[in-house]
């Protein structure tokens, strides 16, 4: 894979304008945007990007650091999934504050925002205050957003409780967009203010990138990854107008700015030193990039996923036609179609082929594209699914294997297949890519070869994958935690509604 982004180059730079801007207080609010660990977009569109490039910035100065979670009642309340793990919500909160501790960061609280005793929230409530985690409980700010008298009063903030902090910076962070960050730091500075403590507020957003042209790849990625919110990139009007300098910044963080500036000059009394959204932002990503035209076409890839995914999404029934329309818009303003993605072109050559040899065949096509550009495919059968198939392939191939070669024996998998239809109730035996791993790695502790090709695995990160139908959960979870890039054409494997779902 072609690098065109320093990571250590990065974490110098943006670690360095951290502590500058924290100088000039006695407490930072940092507001995360995007994800603090595993940021995998960042980490496809930047070739090069430590995926856990933020949370080692903050391991760096987590003498001066400690941790807020901010988590949205009514995404508890219906189960919001993050989709890059495949859990909700509630419980990435919980691995947030795991791995957090892993890497020796102190978490203060989790705060509950826009509360209104919904039951599923109180649960989660009970669950983390008997695991000895601090929960505070925020509602609505009445006035908000435009009633800046009431939001900058006993009636507004005043009414939500103060969060104890003792470190100079203190991020704030959440699952997801929505979850009442910018909120949480605001009244963190209303209740420091009565205290008489100079707090200050800085954002940390990676994308879009500001010092990265307005329809630069890079950026129009980040429209991409963002059409359920419906962000727009924009100029920054302010920033254009105060410093003569274009910089890029997205819709909602524009429109907010000036009740923003207007919430902080109330909360302080004093002028606000920031003059644009821009000013507010703390990051340097752009400073990282070092080969401009290796970003470009990983964001163009990134792109074409992207709409991929959100065609499977409406397919399900999770976002509407409006959604995945503005996906294929995106698309196609770049000049971009669906086949620009080789493995995708491969998948569906290999179910032509399968579909030639028996034309009543209902099997389904996976290809797989390793790290140095070699296309492996798979198959499904009765024994197995071709996501499974193609996986044994292409580790096979890693491990020098010959593609005849046998790593499972039908004796081996018959026990399985049988168990999963007299013991587990399954409509078909079929195993998934979890089952014949399983069945692999048994196998491993007596064939030298079964060995050889299972310490492949971790080959596989980074690889791209298509499959001709939409995956199962099972089979899809299992080639992300791989590593694999993974998306589907928009069809389902069969006319069944619940095992479609699996």
């Amino acid at each position: 894979m072609k690098i065109g982004f320093d990571h250590n180059k990065y974490l110098e730079e943006q670690s360095k304008f951290i502590l500058e801007r924290v100088n000039n207080y006695d407490k930072l609010y940092l507001e995360f945007g995007g994800k603090l660990f595993f940021d995998l977009h960042a980490k496809r569109v930047l070739p090069g990007f430590d995926e856990n490039a933020k949370i080692k910035l903050l391991h760096k100065l987590k003498e001066k650091v400690e941790v807020i979670i901010c988590v949205y009642a009514g995404d508890i309340e219906r189960n919001k999934i993050r989709g890059d793990f495949g859990i909700t919500y509630d419980m990435d909160v919980l691995k947030l504050i795991d791995d957090l501790r892993d890497y020796e960061l102190k978490v203060n609280s989790v705060v509950i925002t826009r509360f209104e005793d919904q039951p599923a929230t109180k649960v989660f409530i009970n669950k983390l205050e008997h695991r000895g985690i601090k929960v505070y409980k925020h509602r609505t700010t009445k006035g908000y957003p435009t009633d800046v008298d009431t939001i900058v009063s006993e009636e507004g903030y005043g009414k939500n409780p103060y969060i104890e902090t003792t470190k100079p910076i203190v991020v704030v962070t959440a699952p997801g967009p929505g979850s009442g960050k910018l909120a949480t730091c605001l009244n963190q500075l209303y209740h420091e203010g009565k205290k008489g403590i100079k707090a200050g507020y800085s954002k940390f957003e990676t994308f879009p990138v500001w010092n990265v042209p307005l329809k630069h790849p890079l950026n129009i990625a980040y429209e991409a990854a963002t059409v359920d919110l419906k962000d727009v990139n924009m100029i920054d009007p302010f920033h254009l107008e105060n410093y003569g300098l274009t910089a890029v910044n997205y819709n909602r963080d524009i429109e907010a700015f000036p009740v923003l500036k207007r919430i902080i000059e109330r909360i302080t009394g004093n002028p606000s030193e920031y003059k644009s959204p821009t000013d507010m932002g703390v990051n340097r990503v752009g400073y990282g990039i070092i080969d401009d035209e290796v970003v470009r076409k990983a964001s163009e890839q990134e792109i074409i996923r992207r709409y991929l995914n959100a065609g499977c999404e409406y397919k399900k029934g999770y976002i509407d036609q409006e959604t995945f329309q503005r996906a294929r818009m995106i698309m196609e303003g770049l000049q971009l179609k669906e086949e620009d993605r080789e493995v995708l072109v491969a998948a569906r050559k290999r179910l032509e082929k399968i579909k030639k040899v028996d034309k009543e065949a209902s099997s389904s096509a996976v290809a797989i594209q390793l790290d140095d550009g070699t296309i492996i495919t798979g198959k499904g059968s009765t024994t197995m699914c071709a996501a499974a198939s193609a996986l044994l392939n292409s580790i096979k191939h890693l491990a020098g294997l010959d593609d005849e070669v046998h790593l499972l024996a039908q004796e081996t998998l018959e026990p399985i297949m049988n168990l999963k239809i007299k013991n587990f109730g399954s409509k078909k035996p079929t195993l998934n890519c979890e089952e014949v791993l399983i069945a692999l790695s048994i196998c491993a502790v007596t064939d030298e070869r079964a060995k050889k090709a299972i310490d492949q695995l971790n080959n596989l990160k980074g690889s791209q994958a298509h499959s001709t139908i939409i995956l199962g959960k099972v089979d899809e979870q299992l080639l992300r935690k791989l590593g694999i890039d993974v998306t589907c054409d928009m069809i389902f494997p069969t006319e069944n509604l619940y095992y479609n779902e699996l």
